[in-house]
């Protein structure tokens, strides 16, 4: 096999991980020449999930599903609850500049080398990158992406069904390649450990996942998502950067885990539980409620989402809002970073059965995605499946729907924040209830709608009594490209992705 030698420039961010691969310290100005494209997969790898749940997505991503609310004594995250005009730069950056770059060199180095296996992780990462992208911001740069090194410095931008189209071409393509010879490295890839075959598992969830995310659309054809599903071999558990990488150490913990690290406290100051998912958890008698959140010492209490800054006294116990006890949130160094969940292929799998009236699948599906759940928690107990609120109930498919996506987003809840979010805007489950919480704050906490989402107290003006949709655009992806493509600035993050058309908030 032909060999290529090309420069490798380590990009300057936090590389989380106790392998020697992530313990590089070489100068970025540095040029180091290598014969593969090894020290690039696990830097990609950590990238992508130090981004889903990092500092843009983990946080506004558990805001915006009302898994946290802001802490009433402090301010740092009241932006994302007032629903203002957030970019997510940093994450955009990463991702394009960063991550998909270091994606398109795996490929080239892997078309030079006939590396089959390399080439068929890097092109599964880089279709997942892009729908997260496309999914963030809706139009893109995409066809005349990254490709400075062409002289190509203001891509056009693309539509997002051009870019959903293209990735789902893309995915048929590197799916119907025969990998039986193929290989990949096993000290390098964090998630799978070289299989090749769980790749292709993967390229098949997530294959399953850009279909269904068109659900709402015209082109949405259940029959054959349905035939797809019924033949095709999905992930049998979660593609995760695994906790195991991590250490209990500065710059190699869980990202969620670094930001409460040290002195930050970001968690610990900043969040609190948001009454949202605490009161369902808590009225359903949910295992997985000690395991999300941990009680304050009075037990445990959500707060309005959205109503920090008010000296009320909601539920008329005798002690302010702002001084009541909160359940918080707590992240472990070494939890594992999901790509694509267990619990999410088997609820999408579900949902596909439901939409085609076959309850029985739809069930099996159902009860697994909840297991696969409760497993991350550490619960072994399936009461809730068998007993309880999480127990299957044939119905209509709006129903079946709604079963299902519920158990989603609690699944969700510090493991997939940001998918969540994405998730909630195609289905439109939780519903909102309109309510309005400043109106009537006492009768608000004693009815409480369980199971809806509320609008944010403090960002009910700003959408006009909607939740937000999408990011608007980072300023340096509009000024600085010349392409008489690119689009006007969003008005604000209320703006809907071109597939999210099911009627609802």
């Amino acid at each position: 096999m032909k060999k290529i030698a090309y420069i490798l420039l380590i990009p300057m961010l936090l590389l989380w991980g106790c392998s020697d691969w992530l313990d590089i310290n070489h100068d970025p100005n540095n040029l180091s020449e290598v014969t593969n494209s090894d020290a690039l997969v696990p830097i990609a790898q950590v990238s992508i999930a130090n981004n889903l749940m990092g500092w843009d997505f983990g946080f506004a991503g558990a805001y915006w599903s009302q898994y946290m609310a802001q802490n009433y004594n402090a301010s740092q995250f009241k932006t994302l609850e007032e629903y203002s005009e957030f970019e997510f730069s940093s994450a955009y950056s990463d991702l394009t500049a960063g991550t998909l770059t270091d994606l398109k060199k795996i490929k080239e180095v892997a078309i030079e080398i006939e590396d089959e296996g390399s080439y068929l992780l890097a092109e599964i990462l880089s279709i997942f990158v892009w729908q997260i992208i496309t999914d963030t911001w809706g139009d893109v740069p995409y066809s005349e992406a990254l490709m400075g090194a062409e002289g190509t410095y203001s891509p056009a931008f693309n539509k997002g069904e051009e870019i959903y189209a293209d990735l789902q071409k893309r995915i048929d393509e590197v799916l119907a390649k025969d990998y039986s010879t193929a290989s990949i490295n096993p000290e390098v890839d964090f998630i799978f450990e070289g299989d090749v075959h769980k790749w292709i598992q993967f390229g098949n969830s997530l294959k399953l996942k850009l279909m269904l995310r068109l659900s709402e659309t015209s082109s949405y054809d259940n029959a054959k998502v349905l035939s797809f599903v019924s033949s095709a071999d999905f992930l049998k558990a979660s593609a995760s950067v695994p906790g195991s990488i991590f250490e209990d150490k500065d710059a190699k913990r869980h990202p969620m885990a670094e930001f409460e690290a040290g002195s930050a406290g970001y968690l610990t100051t900043n969040v609190i539980a948001s009454k949202t998912l605490l009161d369902y958890l808590l009225v359903n008698n949910d295992p997985r409620l000690n395991s999300i959140y941990i009680p304050s010492s009075s037990g445990h209490r959500g707060a309005f989402q959205g109503d920090f800054d008010s000296p009320e006294d909601s539920d008329g116990n005798g002690t302010l809002d702002e001084d009541e006890e909160y359940s918080t949130m707590d992240f472990a160094y070494n939890m594992d970073i999901p790509f694509i969940s267990l619990w999410e292929t088997e609820f999408h799998q579900a949902e596909v059965y439901a939409r085609a009236g076959d309850h029985n699948n739809a069930k099996n599906h159902f009860e697994n995605g909840v297991k696969a759940s409760l497993s991350a928690h550490g619960i072994a107990a399936s009461t809730i499946i068998e007993s309880g609120y999480a127990k299957w109930v044939d119905g209509t498919v709006e129903q079946e729907i709604k079963q299902i996506a519920m158990q989603k987003w609690v699944a969700n809840a510090k493991y997939q924040h940001w998918e969540s979010f994405i998730e909630r805007n195609r289905t439109k489950y939780p519903a909102v209830n309109d309510i309005d919480i400043a109106a009537d704050r006492k009768g608000a906490w004693s009815n409480f709608p369980v199971g809806d989402f509320t609008i944010s107290v403090k960002g009910r003006t700003k959408l006009q009594g909607n939740l937000p949709a999408s990011a608007i655009y980072p300023n340096a992806v509009l000024t600085r490209n010349t392409s008489s493509t690119v689009p006007s600035q969003k008005a604000n993050v209320g703006e809907k992705i071109w597939w999210n058309q099911k009627a609802g908030k």
